[in-house]
């Protein structure tokens, strides 16, 4: 059996997934678009400061103090494909995907809570 230092290492060490992720308000159809190279911290951080009333982007939390959680899904949209080719690169992989989500969802004015086009995040 593992020990529980074992296990905090093997989690340490994993791939984390990058990738292109959404914040969707169901009763606006209003979205924040992002990207990260470790989806999970982004989600965690936007749902934790939103829930705390502490969100940065204020049109998003207000619409979450007017909606309320339920009117909120938090979707992943995409994620970088791991490559056997060495001369791949996943930061230029995650910005192609950017280019194309920004395009598809143009999250920006009535459409959505993104200020600008610079959407990646640590």
């Amino acid at each position: 059996m593992k020990s529980r230092k074992e296990f905090v290492r093997e989690y340490r060490e994993r791939r984390k997934p990058a990738g292109v992720f959404m914040v969707k308000n169901t009763a606006n159809g209003k979205v924040l678009h992002g990207s990260s190279l470790n989806l999970e911290g982004p989600l965690n951080s936007h749902r934790f400061m939103l829930r705390s009333g502490k969100h940065e982007n204020e049109a998003l939390q207000r619409d979450w103090s007017t909606f309320g959680e339920h009117s909120f899904t938090f979707e992943i949209l995409e994620t970088v494909p791991k490559s056997s080719d060495p001369g791949s690169c996943i930061e230029d992989e995650l910005t192609l995907l950017e280019g194309i989500w920004l395009e598809q969802l143009r999250p920006f004015g009535e459409r959505g809570y993104n200020k600008d086009q610079k959407i990646r995040q640590a």
